[in-house]
């Protein structure tokens, strides 16, 4: 449509008639728009007084074009040089905030903002600007964006950005959080799994970081959350630093072609059958008993023989040690 010069929808229609017609009255062109003859009417005296129709003298009522390369071309000519001014103010907004960011103090690489609106805000900007990587730690009870409503992370995905997702055992109690984790692994996401995670955390290209700052212990209400952004400091690549201390002992999470955490077939002769290594998976992302029941619709009891089994079979005495024995043998 031509809103970019200035035109409404309805008045670019009545435009596109009057070039057909060398000229056309109201009741005309209301005829072939399904119109009323009064907002036709109104219509035709808006494009006389934007300079792109004109009242036909001979003929009472009638109204004629004046030529897009006469009426519009300057306009649209005038609007790509107001844009291009902008663009170019925009850039030295950019690069007078790269200056100052370059000469922060400690103090200043920090940034407090304040409710949950405001961070879901910062989460979507940060992923519509992101250009190379994304790393989070997702913990269980979240408080700004519910598991499924990151639709941004599909469309970073899109474009090619790297997902590195790091779950906690209590985020799959969350209710959609599996199938959400299966549609993110799906779509590219690297996703990994821990027992426990230390915060809340989004880092974007390596470069800011959003955490909020409210403890577990303390929960704040929407409007009472505090989050902080980091900028590039040391304070920042400490943080990077911790996520990439829980990486390396993570364990991977992967999508069956049914559509179920698990993994593909290892080549350890004496590794688990598939259904146990199903099992295992769930285990290693942080299940609880009741919840790797539900997946596997079985009893709980029936999970704790097959874990107790699967104990004997790598000759460990806890699970912990069942999931990095599982890790080095690949057996998930």
């Amino acid at each position: 449509m031509l809103e970019t010069v200035g035109l409404t929808a309805a008045e670019a229609e009545v435009y596109r008639l009057l070039l057909d017609a060398e000229s056309a009255s109201a009741e005309e062109v209301s005829g072939r728009t399904g119109l009323g003859p009064p907002a036709v009417g109104a219509l035709l005296s808006a494009l006389e007084a934007k300079g792109l129709a004109y009242a036909v003298e001979e003929s009472p009522g009638a109204y004629a074009v004046i030529p897009p390369e006469v009426a519009l071309v300057p306009r649209l000519q005038r609007h790509a040089e107001a844009l291009e001014q902008d663009r170019a103010v925009v850039l030295g907004l950019v690069e007078a905030y790269r200056r100052s960011a370059r000469s922060w103090g400690a103090g200043e690489a920090i940034e407090v903002i304040s409710g949950a609106a405001a961070l879901r805000q910062r989460l979507r900007q940060l992923q519509d600007g992101v250009r190379h990587e994304m790393l989070w730690f997702c913990k269980a009870r979240h408080v700004a964006m519910p598991a499924g409503s990151n639709r941004e992370e599909y469309d970073a995905l899109g474009r090619g950005v790297l997902y590195r997702v790091l779950y906690e055992q209590a985020y799959f109690d969350d209710p959609g959080a599996v199938d959400n984790v299966v549609r993110g692994v799906r779509a590219g996401e690297v996703a990994r799994a821990v027992p426990r995670l230390p915060l809340r955390m989004a880092v974007a290209d390596r470069s800011l970081a959003v955490l909020p700052l409210s403890s577990a212990g303390t929960p704040a209400g929407p409007r009472q959350l505090k989050t902080a952004l980091v900028r590039e400091s040391s304070l920042l690549e400490a943080l990077i630093d911790l996520f990439q201390h829980y990486w390396e002992v993570a364990a991977p999470l992967r999508v069956t072609e049914e559509g179920q955490i698990g993994g593909a077939g290892p080549e350890d002769p004496a590794a688990p059958v598939a259904e146990d290594r199903h099992l295992l998976s769930l285990m290693v992302a942080g299940m609880t008993d009741e919840a790797i029941a539900g997946q596997l619709r079985v009893s709980k009891r029936t999970v704790q023989r097959r874990v107790q089994g699967l104990m004997n079979l790598a000759g460990v005495a806890t699970r912990m040690q069942l999931g990095w024995h599982a890790a080095r043998r690949n057996w998930l």
